[in-house]
């Protein structure tokens, strides 16, 4: 699917739609993953091929690399209802920590915290053939529940602030807390993934095609691309995914819409590149994504996360639409959005009802202007 406006929603999959007029054009920013589903499709699929060889110590190998938390536990019964159809919300992270061999990469300076880069909301829809991407910008101020960190400290409520301090300050329990607080909508499913394995697993498919239809030159995220096709590699693609200056208003939303089209393209080649016939590949791909990956423990061994990637293999990327949280930015603060109340109860009520998102819902919020500028080769 092109790219070349983020999609309206309607019907799941529609790619018909066009986006709303920008409230705030022209203002300035701040400096500064369906990417999941992969994943888990790739671990799934090198378990199959190369367990059935005999070589049981594959699984023992995958299955030590994964890192999970228990999002169940750490919350408590105190949550949005489950929902009984079969559909499913997972929310997926990009974590953009600074330590580690993430520092390079990341950029900044390396003081021990951890934010949330890139954050998305999965609906699969009833009978697992469609979905809906709700990508949540992390410039967004929210109201953050109390919540109580790995560490087991308690941090009080706090009014007015960013979405993506819910990480920095609870890490993954109260990230999945603050999204089901501002939506009502239980999240049955976690997933974060960090800078280096994102990079390396880019490599390790050869690189993803795009084209872009304007220069990109953006020294924060180390990315310079003149207008044309390119193969990005693993290093590139990171750096589109995080670019936000020098494209469309140079805000959040405009990154978004980049990563967007990205994600799009990158399943449009996972889609052709025949991963099955290589059992090599396949092993390589699954040990970097369970390395790269921490879940939530009902995802948290390689069994679980092949019968999870099983029933999202008939989802590609023209079964995707995919949105932006309905925001406006902040009349106090051009560097910050604030929600549209009104629109985002229709995307939520969509979620909680298993319903495609009203077009209404994004109709005449802040996009960020870079629509276009990339799509799929």
């Amino acid at each position: 699917m092109s790219a070349e406006s983020t999609p309206e929603p309607g019907i799941p999959g529609d790619d018909n739609g066009t986006t709303g007029p920008d409230s705030g054009r022209g203002r300035r920013k701040p400096r500064a993953r369906r990417r999941g589903l992969m994943i888990a499709a790739w671990t799934a699929a090198g378990v199959v091929v190369l367990g059935g060889t005999g070589l049981g110590y594959v699984y023992f190998k995958l299955n030590g690399n994964l890192k999970s938390v228990d999002i169940d536990q750490a919350l408590g019964t105190d949550r949005p209802t489950k929902a009984d159809n079969g559909s499913e919300n997972i929310l997926v992270l990009g974590s953009d920590t600074r330590s580690g061999s993430n520092k390079k990469l990341g950029g900044g300076t390396d003081d021990g915290s951890a934010r949330s880069d890139t954050a998305m909301i999965i609906h699969v829809y009833q009978g697992h053939r469609k979905a809906s991407v709700v990508s949540l910008p992390r410039d967004t101020l929210i109201d953050r529940p109390a919540c109580t960190d790995p560490k087991g400290v308690t941090h009080d409520a706090a009014r007015d602030v960013m979405f993506n301090s819910a990480y920095s300050t609870g890490g993954a329990a109260c990230a999945v807390k603050t999204v089901e607080s501002m939506s009502g909508v239980r999240m049955d499913h976690y997933l974060e993934v960090d800078f280096a394995g994102f990079q390396k697993l880019v490599d390790q498919l050869g690189g993803v095609r795009i084209t872009t239809t304007k220069d990109i030159d953006d020294p924060d995220s180390h990315l310079r691309l003149k207008a044309g096709a390119h193969t990005l590699d693993g290093e590139q693609a990171l750096g589109l995914v995080r670019t936000r200056h020098g494209v469309g208003d140079g805000s959040d939303l405009g990154r978004i819409q980049l990563q967007q089209a990205f994600v799009k393209a990158l399943l449009d080649q996972v889609e052709h590149v025949g991963l099955l016939g290589n059992p090599k590949k396949l092993l390589d791909l699954a040990d970097t994504a369970t390395k790269a990956v921490t879940t939530d423990s009902a995802l948290g061994s390689v069994n679980s996360l092949m019968s999870f990637a099983d029933g999202l293999k008939g989802i590609g990327a023209s079964d995707m639409t995919m949105v932006t949280l309905p925001v406006r930015y902040d009349p106090a603060d051009p560097n910050r959005v604030l929600v549209e109340q009104s629109k985002a109860r229709l995307v939520w009520n969509a979620l909680k009802t298993d319903t495609a998102i009203p077009k209404a819902a994004t109709t005449g919020t802040a996009t960020g202007e870079a629509a276009g500028v990339v799509t799929a080769s």
